[in-house]
């Protein structure tokens, strides 16, 4: 029997938050449970971050209330995590849910040493050490960690990423004990030749460090920006890869891909990606009806969101 491929939708945290507009937190819990509906496996619902940073989430704690009453058997709710403060904001609401609402927290490292300081405002090193009592608290309260690594092909500022700086933040994330590593093309600059390059280097390097031989603990997260994100997703499952994220509806868009006339595509679409599997003669959990029910709904909120910024501004 063919492989499944597991799927994380980052539609709520990833796509919601390159919105200029606010989407109301009903609306946030309702496109939630459309795309947990869909039979992904994953759906990453927010961010605790600051509300000054990213105001588009900062309902955060009210969203997390909403979705404790009905959080379907069998789905992971995980949330980007990028400081202890945050890590508090997890564990209040699964304390508030009274079970654990958020299965997994996601942690956000760079292998860019200028993206990490003007996203961040920190150095990778800085970065990295802030993380050790986030992962230690966070697997102490039973939660996985992912850690997220950015620009692992290029960066806005620098240009393009030598593959070992990619591996050498993807290895220290596992040394200091994340249980998945998520590998961001975060402005789709990435090739099928250039990506699976990156990628080999990576998972070799993982491979020596800590035996990931399998690539089972390595997840791809892609951006369309170029068009070139069904690509990478047939190298990544040729080297092994089987699991990715993707946003329903291509939702997202990396602010800095884009410019003032034009908005760059955003995160690889569940569509393609589901595509990209089925032509691969893989499997996956996603049942297409409910996949275009919960696209319109993404579509819908967020048209509704630009024209109530439009009308703002």
């Amino acid at each position: 029997m063919p492989e499944r491929v597991r799927i994380t939708d980052v539609a709520p945290r990833d796509g919601l938050q390159n919105e200029a507009g606010f989407v109301p937190t009903a609306d946030k819990a309702d496109l939630v449970r459309a795309i947990a509906a869909t039979g992904v496996r994953e759906v990453e619902i927010t961010s605790f971050v600051s509300p000054k940073w990213v105001p588009q989430l900062g309902d955060a704690a009210e969203l997390c209330d909403l979705l404790a009453a009905d959080k379907p058997e069998g789905v992971v709710y995980s949330a980007l995590v990028p400081n202890e403060k945050g890590l508090d904001g997890v564990l209040a609401a699964n304390e508030r849910a009274g079970f654990k609402l958020i299965d997994k927290v996601g942690v956000f490292a760079s292998a860019s040493e200028t993206f990490s300081r003007k996203n961040t405002n920190a150095s990778i090193a800085e970065v990295l050490e802030r993380f050790v009592p986030v992962i230690g608290r966070a697997r102490k309260h039973g939660l996985k960690v992912r850690g997220y690594v950015s620009c692992i092909v290029a960066c806005p500022f620098e240009g393009p990423t030598e593959p070992f700086a990619t591996a050498a933040v993807a290895t220290r994330l596992a040394d200091l004990g994340v249980e998945e590593i998520d590998l961001g093309d975060t402005i789709g600059a990435g090739t099928g030749a250039t990506f699976g390059r990156v990628l080999s280097t990576t998972l070799q390097a993982l491979d020596e460090a800590h035996e990931w031989s399998d690539a089972s603990r390595v997840t791809v997260h892609l951006h369309d920006t170029h068009g070139l994100a069904a690509e990478c997703v047939r190298v990544a499952l040729e080297l092994g890869v089987r699991s990715f994220d993707s946003s329903v509806a291509g939702l997202g868009g990396c602010p800095f891909a884009s410019t003032p006339e034009q908005r760059a595509p955003g995160n690889i679409s569940t569509e393609v990606l589901l595509r990209e599997i089925e032509r691969a003669g893989l499997r996956h959990h996603v049942d297409h009806a409910a996949l275009e029910q919960a696209a319109a709904l993404a579509q819908r909120l967020v048209a509704e969101s630009r024209q109530a910024e439009g009308s703002a501004s």
